[in-house]
């Protein structure tokens, strides 16, 4: 039986993977780096550090540490600018994860950057709701290495004993994710994986390994994931 739900952020809560996409293309060519579509959807999975650096080999070009974490830091003020006037959050993710979190224990397992995160679940009025959360900052190694849903299944376990719950197995873990590489992540932490098709076809989740796939959130409900996990 599920008892935890860990949720990918880009592409799965916040609709902003073709955000990324532009930021992304309009910095990169300002040093004349190109940045293609197949180049972006092909990274999923990558912090901005990997993403940036393979990005830069691809081209033939050498970054230095100070020139990346100048170059992230504008692609953070100018997405944070893109998404100010309107928050791009999938239809029913919200309502979906505000009633998972009467039932489960809830985290967010991300490879992006912490204060994009808290930035977004601060104006969604989700702040409050995730009891864990793994961000770029936390791990070395990117998506689909399983150190990231490792980390959050630790979390997750950590708060449920300060609560007085019992501990869990990973197992007991729903992963919901919209890339191969998340699902190839969740699948070797021994979680089970729900992909949503906000980002890829869901031939691609399937190959990867997803358990089940979806094409919106707004369609699932508490009772939905216990019987469909269910064991």
């Amino acid at each position: 039986m599920i008892k935890a739900i860990l949720f990918d952020f880009n592409g799965v809560i916040i609709d902003d993977e073709a955000i990324q996409l532009r930021v992304y293309q309009d910095i990169l060519r300002a040093d004349d780096v190109s940045m293609t579509e197949e180049d972006y959807y092909g990274s999923l999975g990558m912090d901005d550090a990997t993403f940036v650096r393979a990005a830069y080999e691809r081209a033939g070009r050498e970054i230095s540490a100070e020139q990346l974490d100048e170059l992230i830091e504008r692609k953070t003020d100018a997405h944070r600018q893109l998404i100010e006037a309107e928050l791009p959050l999938f239809p029913g993710v919200v309502t979906f994860i505000k009633a998972a979190g009467r039932h489960f224990t809830l985290g967010v397992v991300s490879m992006a950057r912490r204060v994009e995160i808290d930035h977004v679940l601060e104006r969604a009025g989700l702040a409050k709701v995730f009891d864990a959360i793994v961000s770029a900052e936390d791990v070395e190694a990117c998506k689909p290495d399983p150190a990231c849903y490792n980390r959050g299944f630790l979390l997750l376990d950590e708060a449920r004993r300060k609560d007085g719950r019992l501990n869990i197995s990973p197992h007991e873990c729903l992963v919901i994710e919209d890339s191969p590489p998340g699902i190839q992540s969740a699948r070797e932490a021994g979680m089970k994986t729900l992909g949503v098709t906000n980002t890829v076809r869901d031939t691609a989740l399937r190959a990867a390994g997803a358990d089940v796939v979806t094409h919106s959130l707004a369609d699932w409900t508490v009772d939905a994931v216990h019987h469909v996990f269910s064991e």
